[in-house]
């Protein structure tokens, strides 16, 4: 398995391209701009899905146009469809330009499998940061979003955010999970979930 980070947009963004190599059979984790190195390295795969940790702005503001250039399935949770539909009122607090919503191809659920190539992707709901926020798990790696961050978590003060939810979400559901998994969060460094359970002091 290949996984390569691009780091884009306004907020510095992460996005994930994780491959099989052996089918040659990707996925892209979030969506926040379309960069000509993403597409070049993308070349060698073909990436069945851009799968959408949350519905914010950054996260998906390059989503239309990924999809064209890799021609690639729009993946994320129904409840996010809220934030997503509605980009503008967001984009509008940073100054920057109205765009057109993108549109999505496939609806995921907590628990829901998706098989690419080799890679078993296990969904899990985590809402908080967004109602519909989701992390998606591909064997011992984490793919966050802004759910959890190395030391800190996502911010609750925007539409759809509950503090509580996102404490929920981080220990009931992540931090049960091994402590050697793993974590690619949306913005900023990797960590590891046996890391954040000692050293996150937010959760």
């Amino acid at each position: 398995m290949i996984i390569k980070q691009f780091i884009a947009g306004q907020l510095e963004n992460n996005m994930y391209l994780v491959a099989d190599e052996a089918s040659k059979k990707a996925v892209l984790i979030d969506a926040s701009s379309n960069i000509p190195e993403l597409i070049e390295f993308a070349k060698d795969y073909d990436v069945q899905y851009i799968l959408l940790t949350h519905g914010h702005f950054d996260h998906i503001m390059g989503l239309t146009s990924l999809k064209n250039a890799l021609n690639a399935k729009a993946v994320i949770s129904k409840d996010d469809l809220v934030i997503s539909d509605n980009i503008n009122e967001f984009t509008s607090l940073f100054g920057l330009p109205d765009t057109i919503p993108p549109s999505y191809e496939k609806f995921i659920k907590d628990g829901d499998i998706l098989n690419v190539g080799e890679l078993e992707i296990k969904v899990i709901h985590t809402p908080g940061h967004t109602e519909g926020g989701v992390c998606y798990l591909i064997e011992n790696n984490l793919f966050s979003g802004d759910t959890l961050f190395k030391q800190s978590v996502g911010r609750t003060d925007l539409f759809g955010g509950n503090f509580n939810k996102l404490v929920d979400s981080i220990k009931n559901k992540l931090f049960k999970l091994d402590s050697n998994i793993k974590v690619f969060p949306g913005h900023g460094d990797m960590t590891t979930i046996g890391f954040e359970k000692k050293y996150n002091q937010l959760v």
